[in-house]
């Protein structure tokens, strides 16, 4: 699986800061944070991923932003390191902007590991699953701490994996505590299975946000397929790559399915020490941004 890197977004990163007003933080945000915003291009209507793969259709209720501009939100504004390879692009509720405490984005992304079977996706029991993701996630955060990482503790599902044999697409959604931060954070995943490999949809927000997002979920399913010959029903067994891991693989983590390709099942959560994955830096770089900002007493302007 190629590497890669995306943000894990805490919506309510502000409250951290204290009780503020929007209008004071807005404020006192310094001007080239507030410059890139303003450059950002929101696009709506029809959208072509990456030459061709797939159709994005954006409707009036969502905006989309390329590639470039969701490498400049997750890098410039959350704090994240550049990646190998670019996103394909991020969805955000129309109206809102990165900046905004309420706001919560879609990552769009491919992995073009092969066709995944689907013939374990009735068999997997996720209870099962889910407690060694989290056996995972404690074992990763000794080098979390190492490396200057917050811990990370995963409570639980917030959502069980569901998966749509007939659409052969896959959705679910778990619930995150970080080290530091008040409230618990929502990674919400979506998997839409193709003839050479996945489209990856991640939704983060708070966790108090999931009723939102669980409700835009059959929307967002809706704005996004692979085009004709490389949908999933495309596949030619005699010349198309098999991916070497299924659908329990593709739950657990990026991680994981590398560990499915080298024959070793072991769990290192999403793929957090080699970067593979969600790095969830973005978030406590903002969060103690603005600390830094209001405990200071405002005789000299802080950077992001």
């Amino acid at each position: 699986m190629k590497t890669k890197l995306a943000v894990l977004l805490f919506a309510g990163l502000l409250a951290t800061a204290g009780l503020v007003r929007a209008q004071d933080i807005t404020n006192r945000i310094p001007p080239e944070i507030l410059q890139i915003v303003n450059n950002l291009k929101y696009q709506q209507g029809e959208i072509d991923l990456r030459n061709g793969l797939a159709k994005l259709t954006v409707p009036k209720e969502f905006n989309y932003l390329g590639p470039e501009d969701a490498e400049k939100v997750l890098v410039k504004l959350w704090g994240n390191p550049p990646s190998e390879t670019k996103l394909l692009g991020m969805l955000m509720p129309a109206g809102l902007t990165p900046l905004n405490t309420n706001c919560w984005v879609v990552t769009i992304d491919y992995s073009e590991d092969g066709y995944v079977k689907d013939s374990d996706a009735s068999k997997i029991n996720y209870d099962d699953l889910l407690k060694q993701m989290q056996k995972g996630v404690e074992e990763s955060n000794a080098e979390r701490q190492k490396h200057g990482y917050p811990t990370v503790q995963l409570v639980g599902w917030a959502a069980p994996p569901r998966y749509d044999a007939e659409t052969h697409k896959l959705y679910w959604a778990k619930d995150l505590k970080f080290e530091g931060t008040e409230g618990d954070t929502l990674n919400y995943n979506i998997r839409m299975l193709g003839r050479r490999g996945v489209l990856e949809l991640d939704a983060v927000a708070g966790v108090n946000q999931f009723a939102e997002i669980d409700a835009q979920t059959p929307q967002i399913l809706g704005m996004v397929d692979f085009k004709e010959g490389n949908r999933y029903a495309d596949f030619d067994p005699k010349t198309d790559k098999v991916a070497k891991y299924g659908i329990a693989a593709l739950v657990a983590g990026g991680a994981l399915a590398l560990a499915a390709k080298a024959g070793i099942f072991k769990l290192l959560w999403v793929g957090l020490l080699a970067f593979k994955k969600f790095v969830i830096i973005g978030v406590i770089a903002v969060v103690a941004f603005f600390k830094k900002l209001f405990n200071r007493s405002g005789s000299s302007r802080p950077g992001p």
